[in-house]
């Protein structure tokens, strides 16, 4: 997902969107200490599009104030 798309998105739905990425994260996890094969790239990917949603929401914030 852009980031322009995230721009674009309310509080609610950014909010819904780093949940779902981190129950994706923790499935991951699950995956990889049962020894099932998993795409190990996902977790950096994940870590980023989490970051970056956090740092729209507190743009988001200060630009409200």
């Amino acid at each position: 997902m852009k980031v322009s798309d995230l721009k674009n998105k309310s509080e609610a739905e950014l909010q819904q969107e780093i949940t779902s990425l981190l129950k994706e994260q923790f499935n991951l996890r699950m995956q990889r200490g049962s020894g099932q094969p998993i795409k190990s790239h996902r977790f950096k990917e994940i870590r980023k599009m989490v970051a970056r949603i956090k740092t729209i929401l507190h743009t988001q914030k200060i630009e409200n104030n």
